[in-house]
């Protein structure tokens, strides 16, 4: 017996991002694909591993072929990390929680007020010397508050303090800026296509901004939240006076409270801003993927209401069914009322909690959960 969705499926499109802390987006899709085919065995699948510009991006544009380069850049702490970008022709994709993630930092520590993005800076760098002349630049999971400053600095831009010293790491430092020059960054930039890629659409600043509404998931107390908020308005102020009036419209747009406030250092380089996951689906081949696909399946580690928000899951489910593709859901834990799923164009979700509704358990067993879990999928769907 069918869920009475599709009575014959030539072919599966699993297009998951990853399940945080359990599963990498690889992970998901080939768990999947083994779930399926243990019910319907000779079942065409196609894998893209999905990501919206926040940490596994490059992970699935190596996927989907690119060639992944290794370089050794400064950490959010300021020790050496090796971090990856990822390279097709002259397209490159370059992931900030790579060098200033928070998964790099310790268990447990955090560094609010000092985290740098200056690593981020160095792997641009990197991705011009490799021969990139669009960058598809994915900014989320980030350790730091500093407001690209410490990118802009490794790209050749000069913070000063009121005795001409360099200002220190981090955007609590930024309250002691007395002066700004943006000359000296990469020539190379005024030739390159530089497009931000962002989940988020906050400004710099204020109760959306990204010290307010982020700060806190990276250790902020109230206190440092003010710091921060503070620091970041002075060094727009300060920026103001070195390029003009377009560093406060900046600093209001969209995007530019991405990430810590990167996506304002990467606005400053005259990136354009796109939702994420929609360029990441037109970077990752996701339009001929879903042609050629009857069922398509995503998910992430958890469907709630931040999903509906420029998460992949709701991405790729946009896409499907502006396409008229039918989509299900796995995820690790399901937040979202049906009502909200079928808004979002998915069909039906498929939680791991459904299993094993403790969450330890789940998280630590979730391959073979989640292979159960496909295994119902074809059963209700391709049965």
């Amino acid at each position: 017996m069918t869920d009475g969705a599709v009575t014959e499926v030539a072919r599966v499109l699993v297009a998951a991002d990853k399940f945080k802390g359990s599963l990498t987006a690889v992970q998901v899709a080939e768990r999947v694909t083994a779930g399926l085919r243990q019910v319907v065995p000779e079942l065409e699948v196609e894998t893209l591993p999905v990501a919206d510009g926040g940490d596994g991006t490059v992970a699935a544009a190596v996927a989907a072929g690119f060639e992944r380069h290794e370089v050794t850049v400064t950490g959010p702490l300021g020790a050496p990390v090796t971090a990856a970008f990822a390279l097709r022709g002259t397209t490159a994709v370059v992931e900030m929680a790579e060098a200033s993630g928070l998964q790099l930092l310790p268990a447990g520590v955090f560094a609010p007020l000092t985290a740098t993005t200056y690593g981020s800076g160095e792997l641009l760098r990197a991705a011009l010397d490799a021969g990139a002349t669009s960058i598809v630049f994915g900014v989320g999971g980030s350790a730091t508050t500093d407001g690209g400053a410490g990118m802009l600095a490794a790209l050749g831009a000069v913070f000063l303090d009121a005795d001409g010293a360099p200002v220190g790491p981090g955007g609590g430092a930024l309250a002691g800026l007395a002066s700004a020059d943006l000359t000296g960054v990469d020539p190379r930039f005024a030739a390159v296509d530089l497009v931000l890629a962002s989940d988020v659409d906050n400004p710099l600043t204020g109760p959306k901004g990204c010290a307010a509404v982020y700060g806190p998931q990276k250790g902020a107390t109230p206190e440092d939240v003010a710091t921060l908020d503070a620091a970041l308005a002075h060094y727009a102020g300060i920026l103001e006076k070195a390029i003009g009036p377009k560093a406060a419209e900046l600093a209001a747009s969209p995007g530019a409270g991405g990430a810590g406030g990167i996506g304002y250092g990467a606005l400053l380089l005259d990136a354009s801003f796109r939702p994420g996951i929609e360029l990441m689906l037109e970077v990752l081949g996701f339009a001929p993927a879903l042609e050629r696909a009857t069922l398509v399946i995503t998910g992430e580690g958890s469907l709630d209401e931040q999903t509906l928000h420029g998460k992949a899951p709701a991405g790729v489910a946009a896409a499907a069914r502006a396409a008229g593709k039918e989509v299900v859901a796995v995820c690790g834990r399901l937040a979202l009322p049906p009502e909200a799923l079928g808004a979002a164009g998915i069909r039906r979700a498929y939680p791991l909690t459904d299993l094993e509704p403790e969450p330890a358990k789940s998280m630590a067993n979730a391959g073979p959960l989640l292979e159960r879990v496909a295994a119902n999928i074809a059963r209700d769907f391709l049965g």
